[in-house]
C-alpha cells in the first residue's frame, strides 16, 4: 500500500545532488575585479595588452590574484576594493582614451563548476548592489537633427514643386530659405506648412533677398525633448534587453538626466560599453570631385572644401566625404549579422522603413558609379566602416554592410542598430558600483532570523508531529534547497522582495505538511489502521494542497504579467517555490514515509502526536 518504486529513490537523490551543485558556488563569495576591453566592438585582445597591464600594475606594487584572458576583454582579479580602484586607475591612465576600464565582481566560484554551468545567483541592487549609471541627454542635440530632417524635407518638396528658390541653411534650431521672388515665397510657405502646421514664419527683404526663416514653435520644441527623452528611455530598455540584465531600473531624473540601475551585472564593461555609445549610422556621398591627394596631408586643412569632411576608415586612410546625409540610423527597422555568399565575409544586413527605402532608392539611382560612405559614429568617434561603389539602383529597402573586422564586431554593431537609435546623444557623467542599500547588517539579520525560524519550526513539528514532524522539516529544507537550487540555475536576482517571496513559500509549504498530517490524524480518528490513514491521508490532503497551490500561482502569474520591478521579481519567486514546494510536500515527502513505515507489514504505533499513538494489538 505504502510503497515506493526504487526509480523514485534514484530521482530524489539524483535532484538533491544535482541542487546541491547549483547551489554551492552561492558560498564561494566574489572578488573585486577590474574589467578592460577595447572600445572598438570586435578588436581582440593581444598580448602585448596584457604585458602592459602587468607592468603597470607592478610598478605600483598592486598583486592580482588572477588573470582571465578572453578574445575581447581581461578581467584582473585583485584581493580588496581598494586595490580595485587604485589598479583601474592606473590601467586607465596607461592604456589611455581606446580601452574600457570598468569595475567588475568576479565568482570564487571553481572552474570544475562553472564548466557544468553552476552559477552563483545574483543579488539586486538593495542586496549586493550592482552598476549604477548617471548620464546626460543633449537635447540641443535632438533640436538640431530634427531641424536638419526638416531641411531635408522641405529641399525635396520644394524641388517637387519647382519652386524658386536658391539657398536652404540652418542655425541651430531656426531654418533660412532664400526664394527668388515674393511669390515663390508664398508658394514655398503654403508647402511648409502642409510639411507640418507648428512653424513660426519670419520674412525678411534686405538689399534684394528675399528670405523665409523657419522657426520652430516652443511648444513644438518641448514635444521633440519630450519625445528624445522617450525614445532614449526606449531605446536603452531595448539595449539592456539584449544585455539581458534581470530587474534594471531605468528612469528620467529632471529634464535632461537618466538613471541606469543594472543590478547584478558582470560584464561591466560589456554594459558600460553598449549603453553609452550613440551607434549612430549615416550614409554620405564620397566628394570625388574635389578628390586631391594633398589636402590629407598634416597642415592642409585649409584645403579641404566648405561642404566636405575628412574620416579615416578601419586602415587609417583618409576619405572625403560631403556634409549632407542621405539616410541615418532613425530610417532602420531591423538589423542583424550574416555573412556574403560570395566572400564569405561577415557583414550586417539593414532593413530600411518605407520612407528610407524610398530615399536610398532615388540616390542609388542618380549615384551609379559613385562611392557612398558608411559612417558609424560611436563615442564621439567617427568612422568609415565602408565606402562601396553603386554598381546599380538598390529599392526593396534592405542594404547590406560590408567591411566587418569579424562575426563579433558584425554581431555587436546589429545589436546597436537593431536596439534602436538615440533621438538625442547621451554621456556618461557618473558611474558607481553601489554597495547593497540595506548593508551587511540587514542582510546577516535576514540570514540570522531564517536560521531562527528554522528552530522554531523544527522544535515545533518535533514536539507536535513527532517522527512526522522531522519528516516535514526535512521536505522543508529540501524544498528551500529546490528553490535556490532553481533560482541559481536560472541566474535570477534575488532582492529584497524575492526574500519575502522565499518567506511566504515557506510558509505555504510547512502549511501543505500540516495539512498531511492532520489528514492522517483524522483517518486515525475514524478507525483506519496506521498503513490506511498514511494511504488515506496522502490522498485526501493532496485536492486540498493542489487548490491552494493553484489559486496562489493564478495571483502570482498574474503580478508577473501586469507589475513590473520588484513586483516582478517577487512573482518569479513566488511561481518557482510554488512549484518547489507542491513537489516536495506531496513527492519527497511521500517517498520518505514510504521508506521509513511502507517495508513494516504491521505497526504497532504511529508516531504522529502523543495522543495518537495506535496500538494494533
Amino acid at each position: 500500500m505504502n510503497h515506493s518504486a526504487r526509480w523514485k529513490y534514484l530521482l530524489i537523490l539524483a535532484t538533491i545532488l544535482l541542487s546541491i551543485t547549483f547551489v554551492m558556488p552561492n558560498f564561494y563569495g566574489e572578488s573585486p575585479a577590474v574589467q578592460i576591453m577595447p572600445i572598438k566592438a570586435g578588436e581582440k585582445i593581444d598580448t602585448s595588452l596584457l604585458q602592459s597591464i602587468e607592468e603597470t600594475l607592478e610598478k605600483s606594487k598592486i598583486s592580482n590574484t588572477g588573470l582571465i584572458v578572453e578574445n575581447f576583454h581581461i578581467k584582473v582579479k585583485l584581493k580588496t576594493a581598494e586595490d580595485q580602484l587604485k589598479a583601474k586607475s592606473l590601467i586607465q591612465n596607461s592604456l589611455g582614451d581606446k580601452y574600457v576600464v570598468a569595475l567588475n565582481l568576479i565568482s570564487n566560484s571553481p572552474n570544475w563548476l562553472s564548466n557544468m554551468g553552476a552559477l552563483p545567483m545574483y543579488l539586486g541592487l538593495d542586496l549586493r548592489g550592482g552598476v549604477h549609471f548617471l548620464m546626460q541627454v543633449d537635447l540641443s542635440k535632438a533640436l538640431e537633427k530634427t531641424t536638419a530632417s526638416y531641411l531635408g524635407e522641405f529641399r525635396t518638396a520644394l524641388r517637387k514643386e519647382r519652386i524658386g528658390y536658391y539657398d536652404a541653411t540652418r542655425n541651430n534650431d531656426i531654418m533660412q530659405i532664400k526664394f527668388k521672388s515674393k511669390e515663390e515665397l508664398n508658394k514655398g510657405k503654403n508647402i511648409i506648412r502642409d510639411i507640418n502646421n507648428s512653424f513660426d514664419f519670419k520674412e525678411i527683404f534686405v538689399n534684394d533677398e528675399i528670405v523665409l526663416k523657419v522657426i520652430i514653435s516652443e511648444q513644438a520644441k518641448k514635444s521633440i525633448t519630450e519625445f528624445a527623452i522617450k525614445q532614449n528611455l526606449e531605446t536603452l530598455n531595448n539595449r539592456v534587453n539584449e544585455l539581458g540584465v534581470a530587474e534594471p531600473l531605468i528612469q528620467q531624473q529632471g529634464l535632461d538626466r537618466i538613471v541606469i540601475q543594472l543590478p547584478g551585472v558582470q560584464d561591466t564593461a560589456k554594459a558600460k560599453e553598449i549603453l553609452g555609445r550613440t551607434a549612430t549610422l549615416e550614409m554620405r556621398m564620397v566628394n570625388e570631385d574635389n578628390f586631391n591627394k594633398d589636402i590629407f596631408k598634416e597642415g592642409n586643412e585649409n584645403q579641404i572644401p566648405v561642404n566636405s569632411e575628412i574620416f579615416a576608415d578601419r586602415f587609417g586612410t583618409g576619405i572625403l566625404v560631403k556634409k549632407e546625409v542621405i539616410l541615418t540610423g532613425e530610417r532602420i527597422t531591423n538589423a542583424g549579422p550574416g555573412v556574403d555568399q560570395l566572400t564569405g565575409q561577415s557583414i550586417v544586413s539593414v532593413t530600411l522603413d518605407a520612407k528610407g527605402a524610398s530615399i536610398f532608392k532615388q540616390v542609388t539611382r542618380k549615384n551609379i558609379g559613385k562611392r557612398m560612405a558608411l559612417l558609424l559614429i560611436e563615442k564621439n568617434i567617427t568612422e568609415v566602416v565602408t565606402a562601396p561603389v553603386i554598381r546599380g539602383e538598390i529599392g526593396g529597402g534592405r542594404v547590406q554592410i560590408t567591411g566587418m573586422a569579424n562575426t563579433q564586431e558584425a554581431t555587436d554593431i546589429a545589436l546597436l542598430l537593431r536596439a534602436g537609435s538615440l533621438a538625442a546623444p547621451m554621456e556618461i557623467i557618473e558611474e558607481r558600483t553601489v554597495g547593497p542599500s540595506m548593508g551587511k547588517e540587514n542582510i546577516s539579520r535576514g540570514i540570522q532570523s531564517t536560521i531562527w525560524g528554522f528552530i522554531a519550526i523544527i522544535i515545533m513539528m518535533a514536539l507536535y508531529y513527532m517522527v512526522f514532524g522531522v519528516i516535514s522539516v526535512i521536505t522543508l529544507s529540501v524544498n528551500l534547497l529546490f528553490l535556490v537550487a532553481l533560482l541559481s540555475a536560472l541566474q535570477a536576482t534575488l532582492t529584497l522582495p524575492g526574500l519575502a517571496a522565499i518567506a511566504l513559500t515557506l510558509g505555504m509549504a510547512i502549511d501543505s505538511s500540516v495539512l498531511i498530517n492532520e489528514r492522517i490524524r483524522d483517518e486515525i480518528r475514524n478507525g483506519n489502521t496506521p498503513q490506511a490513514s498514511i494511504s488515506m491521508g496522502y490522498k485526501m490532503a493532496w485536492g486540498t494542497i493542489l487548490d491552494s497551490n493553484i489559486t496562489t500561482m493564478i495571483a502570482g502569474l498574474a503580478l508577473f504579467m501586469f507589475g513590473s520591478g520588484p513586483i516582478k521579481g517577487f512573482a518569479v519567486v513566488l511561481v518557482l517555490g510554488i512549484l518547489t514546494s507542491m513537489f516536495s510536500a506531496i513527492f519527497v515527502s511521500r517517498t520518505i514515509v514510504n521508506y521509513i513505515y511502507g517495508n513494516k507489514r504491521q505497526i504497532s504505533k504511529l508516531s504522529i502526536g502523543e495522543i495518537f499513538k495506535v496500538d494494533n494489538n
